[in-house]
């Protein structure tokens, strides 16, 4: 019988998978619930704001994508920070990667508790995540098809949404619907204020909140090694990136502010609902929240899979205890998924004391984690290329120019969250986990070779 240290990853995940993977990626919670918040700190320029960290953001997958290409016998973009930078940064952007989903898995999982009791206001906060987390985990211990399965059915919800708001706001800009204020016209982006209504400050500092939208576009990159055709199934995925940003971010943020101006936007309630609400749709508070939810059941699931593949290959590269690189019989790696799983319970314990402050925390950590991420593939990238060893066609666009302006932007955002005293804690605390990783790899290190 095959002994479960031997076993590999299954290859299960199909090309509607990944690019529903993909779709799941890029789509975040932010874009249904956050942007209010966005529109009202940047006004119309929020448009301008995701088109540049859009372009960012398909630039360091590009980066991704060829490390990936280069030699589909490597599980995921962790086995690349090895080789191009040494075992010590694969045990930094390794663990690092594990925070970043965990953070997120918690911000979402405390979310889906404040969507839940829109239904049921007596539900205690902290019971949802608990659910939940015992849920996904059952689903994801069976076959790796299963989660293919649930992000295609929860990125397909988010996408029908967004393609309904498009579509009925078009229709009322195009039939010059009235609303309480004013009338639906592409001029209402910039007849209140003009483009950059709240000037360049505002502009500036919706950037940490945009990022926070693209948290976890990476995730494809994990996918290589359970991906039965990586080679052609990858480039698809990765290559429509501008294509969903263009049409899901660009399109609703154009709709929402041609509808109703950028000023009058409720932050206390998705735009969503606005929208929905303005051509008479009295559920349209109850199905924007059901939308919003599965989002955040598509995080946690997500989180579930990249923290438990993660470990995985942690371990099975000596950077993790090995107990994390067993599979079971369904090719799954099944210690990984349950420690992870466990690990996320605390949640619930912080939901339980804390239930008021735990969001905005955990969340400036998961943005200022894959901050760091980024900044660390594009450098791998970079070493990758400067030893010469440029393999296959899928290359990154405008190499190197393109990589250092990229790595720019995101030390650039990581300056404006500095600046801004409500993540400077976040940021913090992050870079001083970050030393510990890389100091603690090198004591412990030091102490094995003597």
């Amino acid at each position: 019988m095959e002994k479960e240290t031997q076993r590999e990853l299954s290859r299960a995940l199909t090309p509607r998978h990944i690019q529903m993977i993909a779709i799941g990626g890029a789509i975040g919670t932010g874009l249904f619930l956050g942007s209010g918040t966005a529109i009202k700190e940047a006004g119309p320029s929020i448009i301008l704001a995701y088109i540049i960290t859009g372009l960012f953001c398909f630039m360091m997958m590009r980066a991704v994508g060829e490390l990936l290409l280069s030699n589909t016998k490597m599980r995921s973009f962790i086995d690349f920070v090895r080789v191009y930078l040494g075992e010590k940064w694969e045990f930094a952007i390794g663990w690092a990667y594990w925070l970043c989903w965990t953070s997120l898995a918690m911000a979402d999982l405390t979310a889906s508790g404040i969507y839940l009791r829109y239904w049921f206001p007596s539900l205690p906060q902290w019971i949802t995540p608990m659910i939940v987390i015992f849920s996904l985990l059952a689903i994801n211990l069976f076959n790796v098809k299963w989660f293919g399965e649930m992000e295609s059915a929860f990125s397909t919800i988010k996408v029908f949404a967004i393609i309904a708001l498009i579509v009925v706001g078009l229709g009322m800009i195009i039939t010059g619907f009235k609303t309480p204020t004013t009338h639906a016209t592409l001029t209402n982006l910039v007849n209140h204020g003009g483009f950059f209504a709240t000037g360049l400050s505002g502009f500036i500092l919706a950037f940490p909140m945009v990022i926070f939208a693209f948290t976890g576009i990476e995730m494809v990159g994990l996918t290589a090694g359970e991906t039965a055709n990586p080679k052609r199934d990858l480039p698809k995925a990765i290559n429509a990136v501008p294509v969903r940003i263009g049409l899901f971010y660009v399109g609703a943020m154009l709709v929402i502010m041609s509808v109703y101006p950028w000023n009058v936007i409720n932050t206390e309630q998705s735009p969503f609902v606005q929208v929905f609400t303005g051509i008479g749709i009295k559920a349209a508070a109850g199905i924007v929240n059901f939308v919003v939810l599965t989002a955040a059941l598509s995080a946690a699931n997500s989180a579930i899979f990249s923290t438990s593949r993660t470990l995985f290959v942690l371990a099975r590269n000596n950077q993790a205890p090995q107990w994390f690189g067993r599979v079971n019989r369904h090719h799954v790696p099944v210690n990984g998924l349950v420690a992870s799983s466990l690990f996320l319970l605390l949640i619930v314990l912080l939901n339980y004391f804390v239930p008021n402050q735990v969001f905005v925390l955990i969340s400036g950590v998961a943005t200022i984690s894959f901050i760091f991420v980024w900044i660390l593939l594009l450098i791998t990238h970079i070493k990758y290329r400067h030893v010469g060893k440029i393999e296959g066609v899928y290359q990154m666009p405008g190499y190197p120019i393109t990589n250092y302006l990229t790595l720019a932007f995101f030390m650039a955002v990581l300056i404006v969250l500095i600046v801004d005293q409500a993540t400077r804690f976040s940021v913090i605390a992050t870079i001083i986990f970050f030393i510990l990783l890389v100091v603690g790899y090198s004591l412990g290190h030091k102490k094995t070779n003597l």
